[in-house]
C-alpha cells in the first residue's frame, strides 16, 4: 500500500507542471493600411486561437488607417472572440485603426501613440452618420464614453479640454488614459503582457502570410469588379454558345479567386457559395432541358445574389456589381460584333473547307457511274450488287425484284446509295 502512494505521488509530481502549463497568447501584428488582407489575418489568428485554447490575444496596432468596411469586419470578429483581447497601440491608431482599437476591452498605448482622427473620406453627412454610429456603439460595448468616439469622427461633436467644436478629436497617450481609451502607457510587449498578468506565457506570433496579401489585393475594388466582370461575360458567352467551353473555364477560375477572397476576409460564408454553386447547376440545366428559359433566369439571379451578398449587401455592392454588368456587356457585345472579322480570329480559325472542287471527298465519287448500264451479280431485293466495267457495287433498285444476270441502268446517285432500274433493251 505504501508503495502505491509513492508511485501516485511521483506521478502527480511528473502530471501537476504538465497540467498547470499557461496556455499560449497570439499575437497578431496590424501595421500599415486596414485593408480586407489584415482582415483574413485578424480571423486566422483569432480562429487558431480558439482552436487551440490560447489564453488571450494581443492585437499590436499602428496604422493610419484605411478601408471602413475593412475596419468594420475586423471590429466584428473582435468584439465577437470568446477571447481575451487586449489591443497595444504601438504608435498611432487612427482612422479605422481607432474603430479596431475600441473594440478591445483592454487597450494599453506605447509612450508617444495616438488614437483617433477618424473623420471619414468623404465627408458627406451619410458617411460621418454612419461611421460615427459605429464608433459610439463600440465604444458603449466596451463601457467607454461614447461622446470621446463621437468627437473622433464628427467634428461637430467637440470635447471640451480635448477637442474645440469644429475640431477631430485625436487623443496622444496621456489623454487617452485620463479618459479611459487607454489602460496604462506601456513601454514594449514585456510591459503589455507583465501589466495582464502573461508574463512567462508561451507567444505565437501572426504576420501577414501570402494567402493575407492575396485576399487584400483581390478584395480591392477595381480586383473585384474585373473578377466580377469576367464572371459576368462568362455566363454571357456561354448562354449565347449554349456549351461549357473555354468561357466557362475562364469564368470558374474568376468566381474562385472572387469568392476564396471573400471567404478567407469573412464577407463569405457557405450561403453565398451555395446560391452561386446552384446557379450554375440551373443554368447547366436550362441547357439541356425544355425550361422556357425559367431555370435559367433563376440560375442568374442566384448568381447576382450571392455576389450581392459577398460584397456586403449595401449600395456599394450595388455599384459595383452595376459597374460589372456595363463592363461585361459592352465587352461581350464587341466581341461578337468585332472578333469574328479580326486578324487574331483568323489565325486562331480554319477557314478552309475539303470540297469536292478542291479535291477532297469524305468517300469514293460515285456519281461517275450515273446513266451507266451495268449486270446484277445478285437478285436485287430490291437491294443487291452489281457490275459495272468490272467494278461491283452496292445498289438498290427502284423498289420491284430484279433477278440476277439482268442489265439495270444507274438513274441516280446519292453520295454512296446508288439507284437502278431494268434497262430498256
Amino acid at each position: 500500500m505504501r508503495y502505491l502512494k509513492v508511485l501516485a505521488v511521483m506521478i502527480a509530481a511528473i502530471l501537476f507542471p504538465l497540467m498547470c502549463e499557461a496556455s499560449p497568447v497570439m499575437l497578431v501584428n496590424v501595421k500599415g493600411e486596414i485593408d480586407a488582407g489584415q482582415s483574413a489575418l485578424v480571423r486566422r489568428a483569432l480562429n487558431d486561437a480558439t482552436r487551440i485554447g490560447a489564453a488571450a490575444v494581443i492585437i499590436e496596432l499602428d496604422t493610419f488607417g484605411g478601408l471602413v468596411d475593412a475596419g468594420v469586419k475586423i471590429r466584428d470578429i473582435v468584439s465577437d472572440s470568446k477571447l481575451p483581447t487586449i489591443c497595444y497601440i504601438k504608435n498611432r491608431a487612427w482612422s479605422a485603426g481607432a474603430l479596431i482599437a475600441i473594440a478591445h476591452k483592454q487597450i494599453a498605448i506605447a509612450p508617444g501613440g495616438s488614437i483617433g482622427a477618424a473623420e471619414p473620406i468623404p465627408a458627406t453627412e451619410k458617411n460621418i452618420a454612419a461611421l460615427k454610429a459605429e464608433f459610439a456603439a463600440t465604444a458603449n460595448r466596451t463601457g467607454r464614453n461614447v461622446i470621446v468616439a463621437e468627437a473622433m469622427v464628427d467634428k461637430l461633436v467637440g470635447l471640451p479640454g480635448y477637442a474645440q467644436q469644429g475640431q477631430i478629436l485625436a487623443l496622444a497617450d496621456y489623454q487617452a488614459v485620463a479618459l479611459g481609451y487607454a489602460d496604462f502607457i506601456a513601454e514594449d510587449r514585456s510591459a503589455v503582457l507583465s501589466h495582464y498578468g502573461f508574463q512567462g506565457s508561451e507567444i505565437i506570433e501572426y504576420s501577414p502570410s501570402w494567402r493575407d496579401k492575396a485576399s487584400g489585393w483581390l478584395s480591392e475594388t477595381t480586383t473585384k469588379s474585373l473578377l466580377i466582370s469576367i464572371i459576368f461575360l462568362a455566363v454571357l458567352t456561354e448562354i449565347k454558345t449554349a456549351g461549357a467551353g473555354v468561357a466557362a473555364i475562364i469564368g470558374l477560375i474568376a468566381a474562385i479567386l472572387f469568392f476564396s477572397a471573400q471567404w478567407w476576409t469573412g464577407f463569405a460564408g457557405w450561403l453565398e457559395l451555395s446560391l452561386f454553386m446552384g446557379g450554375i447547376l440551373l443554368i447547366l440545366f436550362e441547357f439541356y432541358t425544355p425550361g422556357v428559359g425559367m431555370f435559367g433566369v433563376a440560375g442568374v439571379g442566384c448568381i447576382f445574389g450571392s455576389i450581392f451578398l459577398a460584397l456586403g449587401s449595401d449600395s456599394s455592392a450595388l455599384s459595383i456589381i452595376s459597374t460589372s454588368l456595363i463592363i461585361a456587356v459592352v465587352t461581350f457585345l464587341i466581341i461578337i460584333r468585332y472578333l469574328p472579322s479580326s486578324k487574331l480570329w483568323n489565325k486562331l480559325i480554319l477557314k478552309d473547307s475539303e470540297t469536292l472542287e478542291a479535291g477532297f471527298a469524305s468517300s469514293d465519287d460515285f456519281r461517275k457511274y450515273s446513266g451507266k448500264v451495268g449486270t446484277t451479280v445478285t437478285p436485287l431485293r430490291p437491294a443487291g450488287i452489281i457490275a459495272i466495267e468490272g467494278i461491283q457495287l452496292n445498289v438498290v433498285s427502284e423498289g420491284q425484284f430484279i433477278e440476277q444476270g439482268m442489265k439495270v441502268r444507274v438513274v441516280s446517285v446519292s453520295g454512296n446509295r446508288i439507284i437502278v432500274k431494268l434497262a430498256d433493251n
